[in-house]
């Protein structure tokens, strides 16, 4: 009888051998002293055992064996931190002791400034009730002057003619 498929039918495999594939790449068989590291039989979820590679199990080093050097921004900001805390505590202790002169120095600074005020107003309605009074040592009877102003012109472009009256 002839076969129908170009290959020949291997007899019923036994239970873990392995499957023949035709057109699988036939590798040497490897005696178990041969076999290199990181590689060790397993057993698959379905049941077959292979050779697989495998992570090498490492013993677990005790945590105070292992020193690891501090890195350099811990220390930094270790070295930093209670300096800049005693910064802050020491503005603020000399604020406290500045307190008072700063409060007096602002009462101060308020008084100057509404002494300035008061004569930029002062200085000038005192100048205008002294000449109202006639305060002055002129011989003059009248406290206030009119001057009075006649201005004539003649024509777009014309020459201006002009008195001024002193009264």
């Amino acid at each position: 009888m002839p076969s129908e498929t170009p290959y020949e039918i291997t007899p019923t495999t036994r239970y873990g051998d392995p499957y023949y594939r035709p057109t699988a790449v036939q590798q040497p068989v490897i005696l178990p002293a041969e076999i290199p590291p990181g590689i060790d039989w397993v057993t698959l979820p379905n049941g077959v055992r292979t050779l697989a590679y495998t992570h090498p199990t490492q013993t677990p080093t005790p945590l105070a064996a292992v020193s690891q050097p501090i890195p350099a921004w811990a220390k930094t900001t270790a070295l930093l931190a209670p300096t800049v805390g005693g910064g802050i505590a020491a503005g603020g202790i000399g604020l406290s002791y500045a307190a008072p002169g700063l409060i007096a120095m602002s009462h101060a600074l308020w008084s100057a400034a509404a002494l300035i005020v008061a004569a930029v107003i002062a200085v000038p309605v005192l100048l205008r009730t002294a000449r109202r009074a006639g305060g002055g040592t002129g011989t003059r009877q009248s406290g206030t002057t009119h001057i009075t102003q006649n201005i004539t012109a003649t024509g777009l472009f014309g020459r201006a003619n002009g008195t001024i009256n002193h009264r």
